[in-house]
């Protein structure tokens, strides 16, 4: 169920991604609280997100006002699910795959280097069984067990990979498969994140990293 913060967060948030107040616009605080309906407490907590999130800024006599795109945490979840869902969700998921396709290959190559070390036996185990349940979802076409192993088959690349700034990237690469979880899982796409799996699991690089090139490809 949906709390009242989160359901003010996505309505501000949603609404400054969509256009739907103006970039430089002000409002109070009073203003969004009428306009939300929630109370200020509230209000002053999701106006404090979004301003994390480089949304908005406020200030005292000022009030809260709205910023363009070049300041938004734009790899931030919530803000990827926001403008996915937006009018310029069209765009916004060509530049995704764009930053996936320039990412994920290189995370599988490092991941397939680095499986064979004693320090990654558990995680990679954990891939092994994680691509078998994806292809079990599949099978009993499972949607929503298909898509939580297919964010967890990703997230657990990006950690072999060993690099920082690959593992970063998760919760980007997650909210994108996410907003594609209501798609039939497709035998094509199964095989692929197998051999993904399966070529991170042997050592092989290269390998590894034309499957998940082929998976982004598709996307």
């Amino acid at each position: 169920m949906t709390s009242t913060f989160d359901r003010v967060l996505d309505q501000v948030g949603a609404a400054v991604v969509s256009g739907e107040v103006a970039v430089g616009s002000r409002r109070s605080v009073d203003d969004l609280v009428v306009w939300t309906g929630a109370s200020r407490s509230i209000v002053r907590e999701a106006v404090r997100v979004l301003v994390a999130l480089g949304l908005l800024t406020a200030r005292r006599r000022v009030g809260v006002t709205v910023l363009g795109v070049r300041e938004w945490d734009v790899l931030d979840p919530r803000v990827v699910r926001w403008r996915l869902r937006g009018p310029d969700g069209d765009r916004v998921a060509v530049e995704l795959r764009e930053l996936r396709a320039a990412v994920e290959p290189a995370a599988a190559a490092a991941a397939a280097r680095r499986a064979a070390l004693d320090e990654c036996a558990d995680r990679r185990e954990a891939l092994r069984t994680t691509a078998g349940e994806l292809a079990a979802a599949a099978t009993r076409d499972d949607r929503l067990d298909f898509v939580i192993a297919d964010v967890r088959l990703h997230t657990l690349v990006l950690d072999l990979s060993g690099n920082a700034l690959y593992r970063r990237l998760h919760r980007v690469v997650g909210q994108v498969l996410l907003e594609r979880g209501s798609i039939r899982p497709d035998r094509h796409d199964v095989g692929l994140h197998l051999a993904l799996a399966g070529a991170v699991v042997d050592g092989r690089p290269d390998d590894a990293a034309a499957a998940m090139r082929a998976i982004v490809d598709r996307t």
